[in-house]
């Protein structure tokens, strides 16, 4: 079965089209940037591994999604000769609130529901959405299926999910903690059970999405039982332009003393916070790395925030778990920054940790052990495929 696989932005599209069926499942890979704006482009990547850079206006999702199907059927860079060769579409979708705990097959209801997470995740679910569409007047025969974000962390008991908030707004609102990145989370928690050719329902695993966007999952024999997003992709750890936790009170106090109002106060948790903000030099941590090395701005004490709210989640997550056996990182940070693995595992030896140094230095990219052969707890690289989990639901659910 070949599956093409869609992840609408607010300004972009990322895609994968893969045969389920080989060996080497990608055919083609590559996304449309800048839809709407000035030097809108696709870029792909070639089988080779080149780049190639298309360039083209594309106003929006619709054409950016034609761009797509146009390149992956042509003669110079097309890997099908037609569009009825792909059977299927799976499309990432942010929010699916407390109305969905796992994919499904997308229908008219199912896309209603999708409309009425849009007050929970106002800027991803609409272009999701604009993405479904897309292929349901392009591709009017290709079934769709939507994997949530959300739809792994709904494990997660009412203790665990609520705010200490009055409970009537939970009713009214669903005010609630719903965790973001559960595709990835599912997937690494899965596959280093695999790799280490260990059981999942008898495995306690803290698994660690590293990223510009980042966030920590507590998972209990394969389920998701706390994770360190909230409502908003805002809450937890300290991430590229993203606060993180912060206290509510210095949100308020910040609104009265610049006299900004809720847009402007989002803007400024969103976007303008986090490394990007501590450092006054990148939300980039490669960047970040080098100016720590030149002593430009802020950037150490950037650095040391970030890997410091990684260990602190690390050490709760372990108490909430009653203990754990495994730890994994994985996201572009976790899977390629061995400073930043050192410095979260740094001191956590009374945990059962034992990082081998000189393993960790080694990896970047790619499967492995980082502890210690005498390591209690095993700590372990495993880059994400959040793709190919989207395809195999897809395939699922559609066989």
């Amino acid at each position: 079965m070949k599956i093409l696989v869609l992840n609408c932005g607010s300004s972009s599209i990322k895609y994968k089209l893969m045969d389920m069926e080989a060996a080497d499942p990608i055919l083609a890979q590559g996304g449309v940037e800048k839809i709407g704006l000035t030097g809108s482009f696709l870029k792909l990547t070639l089988p080779s591994g080149d780049k190639v850079i298309l360039e083209g206006e594309i106003l929006e999702h619709k054409s950016g999604i034609e761009y797509i199907l146009g390149v992956i059927t042509s003669k110079k860079y097309g890997c099908i000769q037609s569009l009825n060769e792909i059977n299927a579409v799976g499309h990432r979708v942010v929010h699916g609130g407390e109305k969905f705990n796992a994919s499904v097959v997308i229908t008219d209801e199912v896309i209603q529901k999708i409309v009425e997470c849009i007050d929970l995740a106002p800027l991803h679910n609409p272009p999701n959405l604009n993405g479904i569409s897309a292929i349901k007047e392009l591709m009017p025969n290709a079934p769709q299926v939507a994997v949530f974000d959300t739809a792994f962390h709904q494990t997660m008991p009412d203790y665990a999910y609520l705010y200490g908030l009055p409970y009537s707004l939970y009713e009214k609102y669903a005010i609630r903690r719903y965790g973001f990145h559960g595709t990835s989370h599912r997937y690494v928690s899965q596959r280093v059970c695999d790799f280490l050719n260990v059981p999942c329902e008898k495995q306690k695993i803290i698994t660690c999405h590293i990223g510009n966007g980042a966030s920590i999952a507590a998972v209990k024999y394969g389920k998701s039982v706390d994770t360190s997003m909230g409502m908003t992709p805002v809450e937890g750890l300290l991430m590229g332009t993203r606060s993180g936790d912060v206290d509510a009170g210095v949100i308020t106090y910040i609104m009265e003393k610049e006299n900004v109002g809720s847009q402007a106060i989002s803007t400024i948790v969103n976007k303008y916070s986090g490394v990007l903000g501590v450092s006054g030099v990148s939300s980039d941590m490669r960047e970040i790395e080098t100016a720590v090395k030149n002593g430009e701005g802020h950037a150490e004490l950037a650095l040391k925030m970030y890997n410091y709210r990684i260990k602190k989640y690390v050490g709760s997550y372990a108490a909430a778990l009653g203990g754990f056996d495994t730890l994994v990182f994985t996201g572009g940070v976790g899977e390629n920054q061995a400073v930043t693995r050192t410095a979260v595992c740094e001191d956590l030896e009374f945990m059962g940790i034992r990082l081998d140094k000189e393993k960790n230095g080694k990896v970047r990219g790619t499967e492995a052990v980082i502890s210690t052969d005498d390591s209690l707890v095993k700590v372990v690289v495993i880059p994400t495929d959040e793709e190919l989990m989207i395809a195999t639901d897809t395939l699922k659910l559609l066989s």
